[in-house]
């Protein structure tokens, strides 16, 4: 077979020959096995948590073949004798190739875990616009790295570009930075969560129901019924309080009775407050109930309770509840509540008479 020994190009046919035999084989090898290793990968993580399973698949599927065949042919050209020309163009060719594999592989990763996501905050609309503004960030971030170590592969100087693009990128956040401002504290929102939708707020002297969380502008509906739009920046930068994240309310009141109580009627009354609190049964939990004070014109008794959920109408049943059955055995034990009063002292003629008068008003 002499016609082998022909010489092309600087290679004998049968170099040319083993050349594509051995481009022909690495590319199925390589299709076989990256099939493989996504059915390998995907029984591993599938007892795993689910998202996992989404994340590695969705990013195994994005092996491209046009890559494949880039590393086959230059496993192929191994067995060639090229000019260096040729063999650093097909090295350059190469390693692009693996950069755009890996950023095949990530996009596809970061498209997994959006869907893996989406799906597992279905109910949650404001969170998903918001992850797919942080996916974006990422995917443009991927890309720009890849393109910049390409070219940099083959011998472009980049550090002009990088320096151009960091100009640039400074220019676009300052003009843009209220914007950027609000996405970031969008994001910071999204994954900190220190409120999310339904929850009751109460920023400043405003409150109301989280409605919506967007990009820039977060959604507040009042209890007048009013839409109040707050900026994610100033509202993160505000004191915020969230009876949302509220388990149990803690309840403290006072009530103040007459100084013409007995002094055994005084010792019943902490019992008396307990009673009232401990018949709600198991929507409270009494906490403790004292003689607190001689106040100006009433002997003053402080209570504390729990009152076992965060909801407002709830507090408000038991409160009511307690203070009927207070009203009730202070009418049965003949105790009177004390309301203002002021005593006078008048006297006549310089003489020691003193007249005491009960002024009543409302407190």
């Amino acid at each position: 077979m002499t016609y082998l020994q022909s010489t092309f190009f600087g290679n004998t046919l049968q170099a040319w020959v083993m050349a594509l035999g051995i481009t022909i084989i690495t590319f199925l090898v390589l299709r076989v096995a990256a099939f493989l290793l996504v059915g390998r990968i995907s029984r591993l993580v599938r007892s795993a948590k689910p998202e996992w399973e989404d994340i590695i698949t969705s990013a195994l599927q994005r092996t491209k073949g046009i890559v494949l065949l880039v590393f086959a042919v230059f496993a192929g050209a191994a067995a060639l004798t090229l000019p260096a020309v040729v063999t650093s163009v097909l090295a350059s060719a190469a390693t692009i190739a693996l950069f755009l594999q890996v950023g095949f592989w990530m996009a596809g990763g970061i498209s997994g875990w959006m869907e893996a996501y989406r799906k597992s905050r279905a109910d949650d609309v404001a969170a998903v616009m918001s992850m797919r503004a942080l996916s974006l960030v990422m995917w443009l971030g991927l890309w720009s790295l890849v393109v910049l170590l390409s070219l940099d592969n083959i011998g472009v100087d980049v550090t002009a570009l990088v320096a151009g693009l960091g100009i640039g990128g400074v220019a676009v956040a300052l003009a843009a930075q209220n914007i950027l401002g609000d996405l970031f504290a969008s994001l910071s929102i999204v994954l900190d969560k220190p409120f999310v939708l339904g929850d009751f707020l109460i920023v400043g002297e405003h409150l109301g129901s989280v409605e919506d969380i967007g990009l820039k502008t977060t959604r507040v509906r009042s209890l007048s019924g009013e839409q109040l739009v707050f900026s994610n920046a100033d509202l993160l930068n505000s004191r915020i309080r969230n009876f949302g994240r509220m388990f149990q309310r803690r309840v403290v009141f006072k009530i103040g009775v007459t100084y013409q109580t007995p002094r055994g009627k005084i010792e019943m009354i902490p019992v008396i407050l307990r009673e009232a609190v401990e018949s709600l049964g198991e929507q409270v939990r009494f906490d403790r109930a004292h003689f607190q004070a001689y106040g100006d014109f009433a002997l003053t008794f402080e209570t504390v309770y729990h009152v076992l959920g965060p909801d407002f109408t709830l507090y408000m049943d038991c409160q009511q509840a307690i203070n009927l059955w207070i009203h009730e055995r202070f009418q049965e034990e003949g105790i009177e509540f004390a309301y203002p009063t002021q005593t006078l002292f008048l006297a006549k003629g310089g003489g020691p008479e003193v007249t005491e008068k009960l002024m009543a008003r409302e407190a």
